[in-house]
């Protein structure tokens, strides 16, 4: 059976994105805010937590597609793949919780970022689904020879 599950970062935390030019020092921050937000909402999840519990000392998924879901604070028109280092920052906190054991290619398909409905002060949501490895190869790229 194919489980899924809804990670939702808290609105009004902010977010990066490929079109601010922020101080290092600002982006470092940001990126770690958002790592733990990520983290911290995988144990606030009572499906996530039962799964990492069952999981034990390994990670939850083997492998899984992950859809990111950028919920802006406004109906003006946005672009998700802009916020992309967000996106990229909150996986790395799936890792941090032990969802996955990495966020590399032999792991993970996405994040495939979408516009959800508007939501207050905006946030994103990961949607992770799990992967057999017969899927999970479905999904892999082959350049043709």
């Amino acid at each position: 059976m194919t489980r899924h599950f809804a990670i939702h970062l808290p609105a009004g935390l902010p977010l990066l994105n490929s079109n601010q030019r922020p101080h290092h020092a600002v982006k470092a921050r940001m990126t770690a805010a958002i790592r733990a937000a990520a983290m911290e909402a995988c144990s606030e999840d009572p499906t996530m937590r039962a799964a990492l519990v069952s999981a034990g000392t390994g990670p939850a998924l083997q492998r899984a597609y992950i859809l990111g879901v950028l919920h802006p604070p406004s109906r003006r028109r946005a672009d998700p793949a802009n916020w992309y280092p967000s996106f990229k920052a909150a996986v790395d906190g799936l890792v941090d919780a032990g969802v996955l054991e990495d966020d590399d290619h032999t792991r993970v398909v996405g994040p495939d970022m979408r516009i959800g409905e508007v939501v207050k002060g905006g946030r994103i949501s990961l949607h992770l689904t799990e992967l057999d490895a017969v899927t999970f190869a479905a999904f892999q790229w082959r350049a043709a020879s």
